[in-house]
C-alpha cells in the first residue's frame, strides 16, 4: 500500500483495518478498525484531517480531501460506494454514499442517511438522520428507514468479509 506521511503528519491506520496496495493514503489520515480502502482509492490529509471510522469502506476510485477550515469526516459503519468524492464534509454514523456521489464543503450528512448515486450534496446542506439525497443539486426526502438499514447493514457486513478475504487471499501474479 501506498502510505506516505508528508512532513510531521502521519497517517494512523488501525492494524484490522485493510488498505489495497493500489491505494494511497498521504497526511493526517486515522483509519479505524475492520474499515477498508479499495483499489485507487485516495484519501489525501495535506491542508486539514481525515477521519474514518470503524467498519467502514471507502471503494474503488473515491477521493477523500480535506481543507484547512473543514476536515473530512466519515463515521463508522458507513459504505461510500465507488468513485465518490467527499471533500471538507461530515458523515455521521451508518451512511451510505452511492457510487460517483460528490459531498462537499460543509455539508453535513446525519445518520441513518442515504446519498443517491451520481447526486452533489452541496456546500453547507445537511441531510437530516435517515433521509435519502437525490439529484443534482441533491435534495433531501424522507425515506423508509427499516429499509435504509437493510441496505447499510448488508454492505458493512459484505465489506468487512471481502476486507478479511482480501487480507489472507490477495496474492500479485506480475512479479
Amino acid at each position: 500500500m501506498a502510505v506516505y506521511a508528508l512532513g510531521d503528519l502521519v497517517p494512523r491506520i488501525h492494524p484490522d483495518a485493510y488498505v489495497h496496495p493500489d491505494a494511497v493514503v498521504i497526511g493526517d489520515v486515522t483509519i479505524g478498525a475492520e474499515s477498508s480502502v479499495w483499489p485507487t482509492a485516495v484519501l489525501r490529509a495535506d491542508f486539514g484531517r481525515v477521519e474514518i471510522g470503524e467498519r467502514t469502506s471507502i471503494q474503488d476510485g473515491t477521493i477523500l480531501h480535506t481543507t484547512e477550515r473543514w476536515p473530512t469526516v466519515v463515521g463508522s459503519d458507513c459504505v461510500v460506494g465507488h468513485n465518490a468524492h467527499l471533500e471538507g464534509c461530515t458523515i455521521e454514523d451508518r451512511c451510505l454514499i452511492g457510487s460517483g456521489s460528490v459531498v462537499l464543503n460543509r455539508a453535513v450528512v446525519r445518520a441513518g442517511s442515504v446519498i443517491g448515486a451520481q447526486a452533489l450534496v452541496p456546500e453547507d446542506l445537511e441531510v437530516p438522520a435517515g433521509h435519502m439525497a437525490l439529484g443534482v443539486p441533491a435534495r433531501p426526502r424522507p425515506m423508509d428507514t427499516a429499509v435504509q438499514a437493510e441496505w447499510i447493514d448488508y454492505g458493512v457486513r459484505e465489506y468487512v468479509g471481502n476486507a478479511k478475504r482480501y487480507r489472507y487471499e490477495l496474492r500479485r501474479l506480475d512479479l
